[in-house]
């Protein structure tokens, strides 16, 4: 009787979630991202707009700033909140003990959306044309070049940290406020270097206001085309910023691949790749499986840069 009981309480689950799994979605989904204008909000709208019709059910992005990670780590698991965030939302807890959410716990990965490199760029007034140049430069002269970096632990000083680590070098961060404080510290000559997301500094390249080095990815990409891989003069260098799409810890499994595909069928399409790539970022999907693995990854490789460089608030 009682084998009997329990075989009908798992056929009652696994019933009940595929019915879930086939009426979803019966009301609005949202998609909780950061500022409205940043990477994350433009990739977030493209879905938005793209996957709504197949979902049969309007999909609203809600730009809350850098409460956004909290309030999808809070919310019900059940498929209408979801989280379209950076490489920050699993880097944070690293460097601020009061972050008030587990990336590992609280969120279920659903899929990488969208990645950009760092770019190595220089103040013209350095003398160096080159990835390797500056390296000799910087062992050369100990403590003596500094590098712009805005908010603690963000893209552009963990990939300057990681350069100073994996080249052995003594390079010295200068702290602004935010990226267009150390944008114009750089453009001003304050500063001689400087590790931005690829997107963020093409204007400047292009004027010849900053020189442009080195491209931090493994591969060449349409980002920053023509530039070199830092890789090539630093091997094994890597800094990538990533984005992508997670929901609340014990959505159902079948939603979670059910958004996948759909989103999936989005970042893979030309059109999309070409307007993120205008946008400064690379389209992108993976399996809910793969996102997970990439997180622990990153968490693993930026944990301990994080560490030797004694980066924590």
């Amino acid at each position: 009787m009682k084998q009997w009981r329990l075989w009908l309480a798992v056929l009652g689950l696994s019933v009940s979630g595929a019915v879930f799994a086939q009426t979803y979605p019966v009301k609005p989904v949202r998609i909780v991202t950061v500022a409205p204008g940043s990477a994350n909000d433009i990739v977030a709208r493209l879905i938005a707009q793209e996957i709504r019709g197949s979902l049969g059910q309007p999909v609203v992005v809600d730009n809350r700033g850098t409460v956004a990670a909290e309030l999808v780590a809070r919310a019900p698991a059940d498929g209408y909140t979801l989280l379209l965030y950076g490489s920050a939302v699993w880097l944070s807890p690293l460097i601020r003990s009061t972050t008030p959410y587990d990336p590992v716990k609280d969120f279920a990965p659903i899929t990488l959306v969208a990645s950009s490199p760092n770019v190595v760029v220089v103040h013209p007034s350095l003398p160096v044309k080159s990835a390797r140049e500056l390296i000799a430069l910087a062992r050369a002269r100990p403590g003596e070049i500094n590098y712009a970096a805005g908010s603690l632990g963000a893209a552009p000083h963990l990939a300057a940290e990681l350069f100073k680590a994996m080249g052995k070098l003594n390079i010295v961060r200068v702290a602004y406020k935010g990226t267009g404080g150390s944008l114009i510290g750089i453009l001003s000559g304050e500063v001689g270097l400087m590790f931005p997301t690829a997107g963020s500094v093409t204007p400047y390249i292009k004027s010849g206001k900053l020189r442009a080095l080195a491209v931090t990815s493994l591969q060449p990409t349409a980002l920053a085309p023509g530039l070199p891989l830092l890789s090539e003069s630093l091997p094994g260098y890597e800094s990538v910023s990533l984005n992508g799409m997670l929901a609340p810890a014990r959505t159902p499994d079948a939603i979670i691949r059910q958004i996948n595909a759909e989103v999936a069928k989005v970042m893979t399409r030309a059109d999309i790749k070409e307007k993120l790539v205008a946008a400064g970022t690379d389209a992108m999907s993976t399996s809910p499986e793969e996102f997970a693995a990439i997180i622990q990854a990153d968490m693993a490789k930026w944990g301990k840069v994080i560490r030797d460089a004694g980066i924590r608030e």
